[in-house]
């Protein structure tokens, strides 16, 4: 019997009781024990089932903030991690940038001097081969003075 029948049948005993002047009602007094009794017996299984219900949503709520705690931490390390990781990208990218800023750098630097230099050595060639030929003019002319003429 539920604990809602044993009220019903409680207020039944109380108004089955004879009324006597002054608002008095006398009751069966066994019959409200039985009652009584039975209501005893059957409230401790539905607080039974109240405080296993408060027991499970305290269970519930505690799993429930234990899993948002580790979620929150989970996604908070990986924040971290891609930070972390976001950093690291930024860095190399940053040192891959002045890598080759610098290889272009050395790169002009090594060409100009290449440039000079096959220019010095081409400017002495023209140097040394103007001079020669200047020679080569010289004996030849002087060949050509000490050299009688096929015509004397």
């Amino acid at each position: 019997m539920t604990l809602d029948e044993l009220l019903e049948q409680f207020d039944a005993a109380l108004d089955s009781g004879v009324k006597i002047p002054g608002k008095k009602t006398i009751v069966d007094i066994e019959k409200l024990r039985a009652v009584v009794d039975d209501i005893r017996l059957n409230i401790p299984s539905e607080i039974k089932q109240a405080r296993g219900i408060v027991a499970d949503r305290a269970d519930i709520i505690t799993t429930a903030k234990r899993e948002a705690d580790g979620i929150i931490k989970n996604a908070e390390d990986r924040a971290k991690s891609m930070i972390s990781q976001e950093e690291i990208v930024k860095k190399a990218q940053e040192k891959a940038t002045e890598i080759i800023s610098n290889a272009q750098t050395k790169s002009r630097e090594m060409r100009k001097a290449a440039q000079e230099f096959v220019d010095d050595i081409m400017r002495r060639a023209d140097e040394g081969l103007t001079s020669n030929l200047a020679e080569i003019r010289k004996t030849r002319a002087a060949l050509k003075q000490s050299v009688p003429s096929a015509k004397d």
